[in-house]
């Protein structure tokens, strides 16, 4: 595709990762590219397989201007919400980004004011414009490392290949073995029953090991 720059501005591309998964963290990345920078592949993360985001994650990254990382982990999330996390954590990929800029590029219509810096909210941002795509490549690519890592730890719920995402064979896993400290606790990762029982379940595990 040949995605556009809004302008001839400086501009931070911004976007966010996770934000409909069970667990793990939101990310988010900010990216500025060269004026003249130039790639038919670069699109919405989504639609690009594992293969091509890594690929193209490792060309953004060699030729970007500036990139930077936002986290903000699931105890946060849930006492916020995922909007406002999401958003904080844009908030916190820009504020890392030391080149001045003119303007930040949002993917999606929700933002905060950022300081007293101009912003764009883009409805399909990642897929019109090529800073929000490639922050969507490096947020993506940076978060699906975190969850193949936790997979790790914790392999029944299988974030190897779901990466935290709503899959039957994500909630299943819950079901089977409750919530692990990763997990969403605001989400409704199971029927309301389930998760009574899970934490009861967890408290009587903690009660008996003191």
């Amino acid at each position: 595709m040949n995605l556009k720059r809004f302008g001839s501005q400086i501009e931070v591309g911004c976007d966010e990762a996770g934000r409909g998964s069970l667990s793990g963290p939101v990310f988010a990345a900010a990216v500025i590219l060269p004026l003249n920078f130039k790639n038919k592949d670069l699109n919405d993360s989504k639609k690009l397989s594992p293969k091509k985001r890594e690929k193209l994650s490792k060309i953004i990254k060699k030729h970007a201007l500036a990139y930077e990382i936002g986290i903000v982990k699931s105890k946060k999330i849930d006492q916020i919400n995922i909007l406002n996390a999401s958003i904080l954590a844009m908030h916190r990929a820009i504020k890392k980004i030391k080149i001045k800029y003119e303007l930040i590029l949002i993917d999606g219509p929700h933002f905060k004011q950022f300081r007293n810096k101009n912003h764009k909210c883009i409805i399909r941002g990642d897929s019109k414009f090529q800073a929000i795509a490639a922050a969507s490549i490096i947020a993506k690519t940076y978060r699906d490392k975190l969850m193949t890592k936790l997979h790790n730890d914790f392999p029944e719920y299988k974030w190897i290949s779901n990466k935290g995402y709503p899959t039957k064979e994500h909630r299943k896993a819950i079901k089977n073995f409750g919530i692990s400290i990763h997990h969403r606790k605001s989400y409704k990762l199971v029927n309301n029953q389930m998760i009574l029982i899970i934490l009861i379940t967890n408290f009587e595990i903690i009660f008996n090991l003191l």
